[in-house]
């Protein structure tokens, strides 16, 4: 149910009060004015969370980019967490992993056509994507994990709150796992609630809906996971999870709140076990015995599932023995919109994009009039 995987710390609450406060101030300094958030004539589309851990943003970028990129130049412009580098970074088709982090990395793989650059300064990132000549042509940029990055004023902030942990019902850190006050969420235009199961029921749907507490502006969604063909990653064959529906699972995730893709995969396989590491684990050969430890536990037929995210980090390794390749399924992930709303939802999105592209088309030929 929702709100299943909130656990606080009480006696973390009064250090959770002075950083809210501190979070508090900040956020005040920017609403004043003190502190500049900048706007940009290109449309700039954000997608966060208030909570540390993983609430689905790559999958919801990439939804993004298959709506926009048939018809706009799309860049998406990241942090580059856990990178091994610093500034601004452009990925190429041959951009290691470690010079740009492995969510940006995946996103270059799977979206050739699209720029993918990574910056922390992420006003020196949209000046870099919209003057630098390689660049230039971009016409709209996604922001990834940016909703806390308030030098930036996306034209259209989209939320994300994980359906396991609302951030209604979730205390600040240290105590919780809010970035800042839930109140933050009222610099949203839309919230979409992650990582719901499928066969959510429409009195659920109306009790988060009171719970968020959402203003007449804010639109919310809801979406679930959408899984893809799983495919082998020593051979390439592709197959349905109904095809291996007998075999024994082994399930190794290192992304933040894994719980509803591993109820998902408990639905599909005979049985399922779970080999769980931190959001953006690197993996060591000490990792690797672990994995060949607990699939050695299981009956045959067993294999391993993971995602497309842990599969880069695990690409990385220098030594990945053939017969653990060969077992290893790597499954793609995305998202659908429920209650029928992706037409809304698109509507949405593709509506603000057109509408800016020609307000800065207008405004460009009136400063060349001018000049």
């Amino acid at each position: 149910m929702e709100g299943d995987l909130i656990c606080t710390n009480p006696w973390m609450l009064p250090v959770s009060w002075i950083y809210g406060m501190v979070t508090w101030l900040r956020n005040r300094l920017f609403d004043w004015g003190v502190l500049e958030s900048r706007r940009y004539a290109i449309p700039v589309i954000s997608v966060g969370n208030i909570t540390v851990g993983g609430t689905g943003k790559t999958p919801h970028i990439e939804y993004l980019i298959r709506l926009l990129s048939p018809r706009y130049k799309v860049a998406v412009l990241s942090r580059g967490y856990k990178r091994k580098s610093s500034g601004y970074v452009l990925a190429g088709p041959d951009t290691p992993m470690e010079m740009i982090g492995d969510e940006p990395w995946q996103m270059k793989q799977k979206f050739g056509d699209v720029y993918v650059a990574v910056d922390a300064d992420r006003r020196r990132g949209i000046e870099h994507l919209t003057t630098d000549e390689a660049t230039r042509d971009v016409q709209v940029i996604l922001l990834d994990d940016a909703f806390q990055h308030r030098y930036v004023r996306p034209g259209l902030n989209i939320l994300l709150t994980d359906y396991h942990r609302l951030i209604t019902q979730d205390k600040l850190l240290p105590a919780g796992r809010l970035r800042e006050s839930a109140q933050g969420k009222e610099r949203a235009h839309m919230v979409v609630v992650t990582k719901c199961p499928a066969d959510i029921s429409p009195m659920q749907y109306r009790i988060i809906s009171e719970m968020l507490h959402l203003r007449p502006y804010q639109h919310l969604f809801f979406s679930t996971f959408r899984y893809g063909k799983m495919v082998n990653l020593s051979t390439g064959d592709m197959c349905r999870t109904s095809e291996k529906a007998h075999h024994n699972v082994l399930l190794l995730m290192g992304i933040g709140c894994p719980k509803q893709m591993y109820m998902d995969m408990k639905q599909r396989f005979a049985s399922v076990h779970s080999l769980e590491f931190g959001d953006h684990h690197y993996y060591s050969r000490g990792d690797l015995r672990r994995l060949t430890d607990a699939l050695e536990q299981l009956p045959e037929p067993h294999l391993i599932i993971t995602t497309e995210k842990d599969v880069t980090r695990l690409l990385s390794m220098e030594h990945l023995p053939g017969d653990i390749a060969t077992k290893i399924w790597v499954l793609p992930v995305g998202v659908r919109l429920l209650q029928d709303n992706d037409r809304l939802f698109n509507t949405k999105i593709t509506g603000y994009v057109q509408k800016n592209l020609t307000n800065s088309r207008v405004a460009q030929s009136q400063d060349d009039n001018k000049a």
